[in-house]
């Protein structure tokens, strides 16, 4: 297929990875076919928004935090649940905007965030076989062959329920509740019932005077729109196409094309081939794209992605997010950052230490370690200063609730704490003590670097 030519359903044409086996091709297109009416989640002015935000990471002048749940459930959708996220990111927000001495672009894992690739196509338990799970999206946790049944509706279903995510979401980050003084007094909460809170207490000391100093210039946090209102973005990784197809919109304004499921995509690890549908549909959208960099990537692939999914080289519109493990980080990224350096290219360097980190807990369960986590951060940030780059921003899979699903951390999670709040419906994520005490952490690195 000729680069220059691009069209929607191109996609179709080419291999594809990771896609259920829906058994009904009527039932499936009646579902794309009703998602094609339905209006857009994102509009391409926030887009393009997103996009001058991030051309400023991409330029050394912000930071970019990424995160949320690893996987989205229908069950888990709550008020009280979404407060939580949105109280956290902005926790971790402000402490690495303190660190960074820059402006945060907060991109959460959410409203959208229902599929999931998978190793295997089924799984068996006791002799008995069925497909594996895949996410609200696609299909049922439960271990029966109604529930792995891939089910058109569920797109529907996700369509919906991210609505109702983002609608909640904007009201609180744009109605006063993300002022910087409700943050600060939420940090010194969590710096009161911290296991570290001594640690953290000087950082949020000297938080508090820079807002005390604002207050003092006569710009009330409450009365500053800037302060008292936050930005915000949703992502996902693009993995079922059919979805994200029906829900793309060609813009009256540029006649371009906009993926208004969210307003940034990213493609993972193991569908990033530059030959084969997944990297064909994004590559001409004019949304933000990412792209997760493992310890497979080559030289020639990383360059081709460049090609293919930000030929004009602009600032802002490709992410690389480098998923290697805290033991493999050192070995594998600096060639990386160096390839993209020497050739000129314009990218954003982000660190997810938590996919290169999974391990199995003896007990069963699949975890990973803070200490793992913190490792291959570290190691990111010194890899860039070394280079000579921008270490651009973190992507982390986490909740605001209180669940017990990695090890370590001021809170001490042991493997025989993960059975008491296990409740991920695909990999471990860190809590909200553990987000923030790797927020606080992540801040005093970044201070350091810059000073």
């Amino acid at each position: 297929m000729s680069e220059n030519i691009w069209k929607l359903e191109s996609w179709r044409n080419l291999p594809i990875r990771q896609q259920p086996e829906y058994l009904d091709k009527k039932e499936l297109d009646g579902a794309e076919s009703s998602l094609k009416k339905l209006p857009p989640l994102v509009t391409p002015s926030e887009v393009r928004h997103l996009r001058n935000s991030l051309a400023q990471v991409a330029n050394g002048n912000a930071f970019l935090l990424q995160g949320g749940d690893c996987a989205e459930s229908f069950a888990e959708f709550s008020e009280a649940n979404l407060r939580s996220f949105f109280r956290v990111i902005l926790q971790m927000t402000m402490a690495l905007m303190y660190g960074a001495g820059s402006p945060v672009v907060k991109v959460g894992r959410i409203a959208g965030q229902f599929a999931k690739p998978r190793s295997e196509n089924s799984e068996t338990i006791d002799g008995v076989e069925n497909p594996s799970y895949r996410g609200d999206m696609v299909n049922g946790m439960n271990f029966d062959e109604i529930s792995r049944r891939a089910d058109p509706s569920r797109l529907l279903d996700a369509y919906h329920q991210s609505g109702a995510t983002l609608n909640f979401l904007r009201a609180l980050f744009r109605g006063g509740d993300g002022a910087l003084e409700h943050i600060s007094a939420w940090n010194m909460d969590f710096v009161a019932a911290s296991a570290q809170g001594k640690h953290f207490s000087t950082l949020v000391e000297r938080i508090n005077e820079c807002l005390g100093f604002i207050n003092a210039c006569g710009l009330s946090t409450n009365q500053v729109q800037q302060l008292a209102e936050a930005d915000f973005y949703t992502s996902h990784e693009a993995l079922l196409l059919g979805y994200e197809e029906s829900l793309t919109r060609q813009c009256e304004r540029d006649g371009k094309y906009y993926a208004c499921s969210a307003h940034m995509l990213w493609i993972g690890d193991r569908t990033r081939n530059p030959d084969e549908a997944h990297v064909e549909f994004l590559r001409g959208l004019e949304n933000p794209i990412g792209c997760k960099v493992g310890p497979s990537m080559t030289r020639d692939d990383l360059l081709r992605l460049c090609d293919k999914l930000n030929p004009n080289n602009e600032a802002g519109k490709l992410t690389f997010i480098s998923r290697m493990g805290a033991e493999k980080v050192a070995e594998f990224l600096p060639q990386h950052v160096r390839t993209i350096k020497e050739a000129g290219r314009s990218v954003i360097w982000s660190c997810d230490p938590m996919h290169g980190n999974t391990i199995k807990s003896p007990n069963g369960y699949k975890t990973r370690k803070f200490n793992d986590i913190l490792l291959e951060v570290k190691n990111f940030f010194a890899i860039h200063q070394a280079e000579g780059t921008h270490a651009g921003g973190v992507h982390f899979e986490m909740t605001g609730q209180d669940v017990t699903e990695c090890l370590g951390g001021a809170q001490a999670i042991s493997e025989l704490n993960l059975s008491d709040r296990y409740h991920t419906h695909c990999d471990p994520r860190l809590n909200a003590s553990q987000s923030l005490e790797l927020a606080f952490l992540i801040a005093e690195e970044l201070r350091r670097v810059r000073q």
